[in-house]
């Protein structure tokens, strides 16, 4: 048990960071190329926490109402979903809007 991970780390690395990671990068991807606002990342993030936090239960005999599992959940998600949207808006506004932006890493762009 760490202040991470509940049961083992193989559980919070698969069911957490591999099945709702991936999750949560298509959620914003999804989010993103809709225009979305970034709030609903987070709020998307919090739900797929709950989700995790039951299927740890359900699964895994973990607990369901733990705080401090749910937000080391939900703040792994954020950090991939916020990946996933700044990744996605960077492609967005560098093949869309050449002719005004440069792409200056995977998650920034610039003014030409």
């Amino acid at each position: 048990m760490g202040i991470l991970w509940e049961n083992s780390f193989q559980v919070f690395f698969i069911l957490t960071c591999v099945i709702a990671g991936g999750a949560a990068w298509m959620a914003a991807r999804g989010l993103a190329l809709t225009w979305q606002p970034y709030r609903r990342v987070l709020y998307s993030a919090a739900l797929l926490g709950a989700a995790v936090r039951f299927f740890n239960y359900a699964l895994f005999e973990g607990t369901l109402l733990s705080l401090q599992f749910y937000l080391a959940d939900t703040l792994v998600l954020v950090l991939i979903a916020s990946l996933g949207y700044r990744v996605t808006r960077t492609n967005q506004m560098v093949t869309r809007y050449r002719w005004l932006y440069r792409r200056t890493s995977p998650i920034t762009w610039s003014e030409n």
